[in-house]
């Protein structure tokens, strides 16, 4: 029977008549747009969307869906438009096609940030209408299974992303086995060399463990029915991948990974899921922490199944899953189980609770972030969840992927908590926000009215939502002092140039923000400041052709006061302070990063790069700066707290310290808060003065 036939039959078993004629008429409407083209296996193109319509068929996809899959590519590579497609069948299958349609007609840079902003497009249509990424991965899965008419380069690249985007998210919607084989044919050609080794070793250990997986089922099969509890009960092997995966994380040759088999038990309600759970562990016994009750906390995407190790016949781990009839369909089917009993009824998005929490977050995600590629960071770092289950004051289990922090903690419960939290208590003690989050703790958050999210946080957080809203409220906080101090460092380089700044025109403002593809002046000027844009390159695509301006105006430094904000910082490397000679660096989504002129970490650099720019102390700096000293002495008791006493009376704080000794002397290096460099000095005179100290110096690198 043709394909299409196979798909008209398959779906005319669960759709109406009518709907199967709508199919019929978008195959041939498909047909005849893509008519002379051809895939790379010298199929008619056709041939693609048929099968990714098949495989949602098999998922009982409603028929709008199932018209979008065999419309999904018309729009992208053909002369149909989308009003077209409205026009013929109905604008619901107008904005699923146009959801998974790519980004063709913008231009890009690089080849990442074309993809990753294809995902923005994509997953923002998702979290309107979730069938976009069930069409979207239905079509990936059909162009792995035929990949190997690709060359090598391309097999990996679109392995990879297979692997690090499109499996995690089908696993995330509970799609598993769309999430098995996408990682199984990622495997094949990520690794086509390790793949076939490990396809020749389990072919040889499924043979010689044949006999004792049957063993162990009939012993399952007895003891279950010595209770009389109804099961069924089915031996499983391990994927490839899985298998690999875990070779690779633990360090263990194939000989060692003794677990390729699992068992899974299903019974008819949730008793008997435990009672199950008791009579398996009197025959085998559990491994200690082997035990997950996914039943009582279910996973993010609604999946739920007992857990447990069991050390088999001949000391071979068996792995157990115990569920029920319809917790298995969820787990195999994950949001699409949505649709396969539904009534006609049913909301199309009524997904998990969990599901639609994530989907919300991917919102909040794209609209806090305007750059593709942070917003497919922060994808990436939620598609990888741990099983991390901790708990709010009011007994309430919040799910949070490994390695979180009480900060994305807080920023879990909501946003608000997250900016103003300034400390944490966990199990009722004390707790930096760094710390991290282990599943039973009780996390309360401490917050102020006037605080706001640190820079630093950046460094820990563990969740795409803390990410996006900290970076979110620091580039709102920025922005005004990023935009002034771009047009510092543009009027530099304009002089530089010998252009004066006063001749520019909003004609030439105006040709440059549209050929620079970003939305306004103060954007430009922004970006320059964070160190996406380098002021002479601007200069000089803003200048050409301008009259030069008079002898007497010179580019002169740009002049530092302390107070610029986030947009100027001041390196650790070499703590610059008022005084010093100074050059400045500009660093992506950094911004003006200040270095001491002989700073060993910029010593062998090009000064003249046009990553670099000329600064200069203002003439009234009024704040404090870090400046770090050493100072060896004699080995004594009450040595520090006198070194300590000088350096309060000379008004300095003391921000860090660290001490060794070798026996006769006791070496000790101080962060300290100062003014400039007279006030440093005025210090180190202080400490001079102390008998005991034999050495002291200011540390620069």
């Amino acid at each position: 029977m043709p394909e299409a036939e196979l798909l008209f039959s398959e779906t005319s078993q669960y759709l109406k008549s009518e709907d199967v004629a709508q199919l019929r008429n978008a195959y041939l409407f498909g047909q005849g747009a893509h008519s002379g083209q051809f895939r790379k296996s010298g199929e008619p193109y056709i041939s693609h969307p048929l099968a990714v319509a098949r495989i949602l068929g098999k998922l009982h996809l409603d028929a709008p869906t199932l018209t979008a899959a065999l419309l999904h590519d018309v729009v992208e590579d053909t002369d149909i438009s989308k009003a077209e497609i409205s026009e013929r069948f109905g604008e619901p299958v107008a904005e699923l096609v146009d959801g998974v349609s790519k980004l063709t007609k913008i231009e890009f840079q690089t080849q990442e940030e074309a993809q990753a902003e294809n995902f923005r497009k994509m997953l923002l249509a998702m979290a309107r209408d979730v069938r976009v990424i069930l069409i979207k991965l239905a079509d990936r899965l059909h162009n792995m299974r035929t990949l190997d008419v690709m060359n090598h380069e391309k097999q990996r690249r679109i392995a990879r992303e297979t692997l690090e985007i499109y499996a995690p998210i089908a696993h995330r919607l509970g799609l598993n086995n769309i999430y098995q084989e996408l990682q199984e044919l990622g495997f094949r050609y990520s690794y086509p060399m390790r793949y076939k080794v490990l396809v020749k070793a389990t072919k040889a250990a499924r043979g010689n463990r044949r006999e004792v997986v049957g063993k162990i089922l009939d012993a399952i099969n007895l003891k279950l029915k010595e209770v009389g509890l109804d099961a069924e009960v089915t031996g499983r092997e391990k994927h490839l991948y899985s298998i690999y995966m875990k070779m690779v994380d633990k360090h263990l040759s194939f000989s060692e990974v003794l677990d390729i088999y699992g068992f899974r038990v299903i019974v008819k309600d949730i008793p008997s899921c435990y009672v199950a759970l008791g009579m398996l562990h009197s025959l085998y016994k559990p491994i200690p922490g082997k035990f997950k009750d996914y039943i009582a906390i279910p996973k993010n995407n609604g999946y739920q199944s007992l857990h447990s190790t069991l050390l088999g016949p001949f000391g071979i781990p068996i792995e157990m899953q115990i569920r029920t009839a319809e917790m298995h369909r969820i787990a195999e089917n994950g949001v699409a189980s949505h649709w396969l009993y539904k009534s006609s009824d049913d909301d199309f998005n009524d997904l998990h609770p969990e599901t639609s929490q994530w989907l919300q977050s991917l919102v909040e995600a794209l609209s806090g972030s305007t750059d593709s590629l942070e917003f497919l960071e922060h994808l990436k770092i939620d598609l990888f969840p741990g099983d991390v289950y901790v708990f709010t004051p009011q007994g309430k289990i919040l799910t949070l992927p490994r390695g979180s922090t009480a900060v994305d903690f807080a920023y879990a419960v909501h946003s608000d908590v997250g900016n103003c939290c300034v400390a944490a208590k966990i199990n009722g003690e004390n707790a930096p926000l760094r710390t991290l989050l282990k599943t039973g703790d009780r996390v309360e958050i401490v917050t102020a009215p006037y605080a706001k999210p640190n820079p630093s946080w950046l460094s820990y957080v563990a969740t795409g939502r803390a990410r996006s809203h900290i970076r979110y409220f620091l580039k709102n906080i920025q922005y005004d002092e990023s935009v002034k101090l771009g047009e510092r460092m543009l009027n530099q380089a304009l002089l530089s140039f010998n252009i004066n700044p006063d001749t520019i025109n909003e004609a030439q403002w105006e040709k440059l923000v549209r050929d620079s593809g970003v939305k306004s002046k103060d954007e430009l000027l922004a970006e320059m400041a964070l160190g996406k844009q380098f002021p002479a390159v601007v200069a000089k695509r803003l200048t050409m052709p301008l009259e030069s301006v008079s002898s007497e105006q010179t580019a002169g430094p740009i002049t530092i006061l302390g107070t610029e904000g986030l947009t100027v910082q001041f390196a650790k490397c070499c703590r610059p302070i008022p005084g010093d000679a100074i050059v400045g660096m500009i660093k992506k989504d950094h911004g003006l990063v200040i270095h001491a002129h002989d700073c060993a970490v910029i010593a062998n650099s090009q000064k003249s790069s046009e990553n670099y720019l000329d600064v200069a102390w203002g003439k009234d700096v009024a704040r404090t700066f870090e400046a770090s000293i050493k100072v060896t002495a004699v080995n004594k008791q009450g040595v520090l707290a006198r070194v300590a006493a000088e350096i309060a009376k000379a008004e300095s704080n003391i921000d860090d310290i660290a001490m060794e000794s070798d026996g006769d002397y006791t070496r000790m290096r101080f962060i300290l808060q100062v003014n400039n460099r007279h006030h440093l000095a005025q210090i180190l005179r202080s400490l001079r003065r102390i008998k005991d100290v034999a050495r002291i110096s200011r540390i620069k690198s």
